[in-house]
């Protein structure tokens, strides 16, 4: 059976600016802005969370599948699936778009300049769960807005279970839209600013959000994650890392991890370290989707931070 991931398919682009933008960004002239950075760093990253997710559960024994809207560029990164055995037959082509992508600049502090441009993921809500088969689990993760709304339905009205998954997508939703997911999904996941924006757009409690599913899982970072679930809080801790590199694609690492948890019928404890495992050692590469990762490895890594064997 398939784990059905609906979300963005993505490049992104990071370049390294070898200075600081204050020296060359004039507080008092921003309303004319006109500036150029010398960027001699730059590199190209598969991305996109629904790409970000299956890459980390394929690695540690899951089946996922793919719903996502590309653009014309998407071949280099439809060979890359190819050769990591991700089924893909529900990645819809859109012709004469581009695939998702961000540009991002960083400087020398670590701040960051960010252009996005959704390309083929606006189109996303052609794509219909209906049309996949053998799907026991589904994560509706950042995507086209109205993608979001109707896959999530979608899952709702074939009686698969899913998780709500807003992430950087959740500004583009209201408090109703916002109830309408809650109401449908079975599980939420956010992290401890979208559980603030969520509260708040919703008008309730981190309580009542997980009074209406079975599990709302908050992750904190370097403070670990809670899950709320059957009137019960579980606080799983956060894994120590290898090495503090690159956040990025660290929360899809982690939401891996649920999904795998929840497939399988672990408990919330077991399938929250795992879930917390896999983010520490993303955090420990570049990009999304650059860390080694393997069954043998997770099992191992577990077992060091928990005493306990996990397969």
């Amino acid at each position: 059976m398939y784990t059905l991931i609906c979300g963005s398919m993505a490049y992104d682009t990071i370049m390294v600016f070898h200075d600081h933008f204050k020296n060359h960004i004039l507080p008092d002239k921003v309303h004319m802005l006109n500036v150029a950075f010398l960027v001699p760093e730059m590199r190209r990253e598969f991305g996109g969370c629904a790409g970000n997710i299956a890459y980390n559960l394929k690695a540690i024994g899951g089946e996922p599948m793919i719903m996502a809207t590309v653009g014309d560029d998407f071949g280099v990164y439809r060979g890359r699936l190819e050769s990591l055995n991700i089924a893909q037959a529900h990645i819809r082509h859109i012709p004469k778009s581009f695939t998702a992508q961000a540009f991002i600049t960083t400087d020398l502090d670590d701040n960051q300049i960010t252009a996005f441009h959704p390309g083929a993921m606006s189109q996303s809500h052609e794509n219909k769960v209906s049309d996949v088969a053998k799907v026991s689990l589904g994560i509706v993760a950042p995507d086209g807005r109205d993608g979001m709304l109707q896959h999530a339905q979608q899952f709702r009205d074939a009686s698969i279970p899913f998780i709500f998954d807003p992430g950087q997508g959740l500004p583009m939703f209201n408090g109703d839209d916002l109830l309408q997911f809650v109401d449908i999904a079975d599980y939420v996941t956010v992290n401890d600013y979208e559980a603030q924006l969520l509260q708040e757009r919703t008008g309730l409690s981190l309580e009542r959000i997980a009074a209406k599913v079975k599990a709302l899982i908050v992750t904190r970072g370097g403070e670990g994650s809670q899950i709320f679930s059957d009137g019960k809080l579980i606080e799983i801790p956060c894994v120590k890392a290898a090495e503090l590199v690159d956040p990025t694609g660290c929360g899809d690492a982690y939401r891996a991890g649920l999904l795998y948890g929840i497939q399988n019928g672990m408990d919330w404890q077991t399938t929250g370290r795992l879930a917390s495992l896999l983010g520490s050692i993303k955090i420990a590469s570049r990009g999304g989707q650059n860390h080694p990762i393997s069954r043998e490895l997770v099992a191992d890594k577990y077992h060091q931070a928990f005493g306990q064997n996990l397969w």
